[in-house]
């Protein structure tokens, strides 16, 4: 990258790992770019980051046309530094689908961070994005949601929730939203909890072992981000992955 090296003061890079970005920063490319023609589907999935020297990153530059529809699915886990980057610039009456999973335990630190840019009338935007962190990890979600002045009946959603496993792991979760259209419909939640004792309770009454009924909250959890996935095959690829991580956090 030819780019300067970013600081903390850059809001899109507030909770990064810059000490592990340094060494790597020179070795990275720029975005990926991706343009999705009018009428069209594309759907995409990512379980796995390419790692340089333990930082893994990954930048995509969408651009969405007129009536079309992107649909993403990504897993950050395999890095000490993850890092997954997302623009998406909307056309007139298009979607973007997005379901992201965050999986860290040790001391790695994860985000995926996304900016939606509706740039024009009638589109709308999904994104869900659910996180399971141990140890000492740190798992972040920065959304920034633009709504330009003449974009009218924009319709955007965030739903970010993060599980913490142990007291020493962080959730960090920063939506943002910049609305200049006064016809909209936009909407974010996040959440940051541990997981449900009552439940944990229920489950062991009805003869579920602590470690299978933990193991089957945190599946249920995690399925949220792959819900919007209709190819079966992609999904039980991702989500199958996304498991198998699981068990090694809990």
């Amino acid at each position: 990258m030819n780019a300067p090296l970013p600081t903390r003061r850059d809001e899109a890079w507030r909770y990064a790992d810059l000490k592990a970005l340094e060494p790597v920063w020179a070795k990275l490319t720029g975005p990926e770019q991706i343009t999705v023609p009018a009428g069209e589907t594309v759907s995409r999935q990512i379980a796995e980051l390419p790692v340089i020297d333990g930082v893994g990153m990954i930048d995509l530059d969408v651009t969405i046309g007129d009536k079309a529809t992107f649909i993403l699915h990504v897993l950050a886990h395999n890095a000490d530094y993850g890092r997954i980057h997302v623009k998406a610039t909307l056309g007139n009456g298009s979607h973007f689908e997005l379901g992201g999973a965050i999986l860290g335990s040790g001391k790695q630190t994860l985000e995926i961070v996304t900016e939606t840019i509706h740039a024009e009338p009638n589109a709308t935007s999904n994104q869900v994005v659910r996180s399971v962190l141990a140890d000492t990890a740190t798992g972040s979600f920065l959304g920034r949601i633009n709504v330009a002045r003449h974009a009218q009946k924009t319709d955007a959603a965030q739903s970010v929730k993060s599980m913490l496993l142990d007291r020493g792991a962080t959730a960090n979760a920063k939506p943002e939203l910049e609305i200049f259209a006064d016809d909209v419909k936009c909407a974010h939640g996040a959440t940051v909890g541990e997981l449900n004792k009552q439940a944990l309770f229920y489950m062991a009454s009805r003869g579920i072992d602590p470690v299978t009924a933990k193991k089957l909250m945190l599946q249920a959890f995690i399925a949220d981000a792959f819900v919007s996935l209709e190819d079966d095959a992609a999904r039980d690829g991702i989500e199958g992955k996304a498991l198998e991580v699981l068990e090694g956090l809990s």
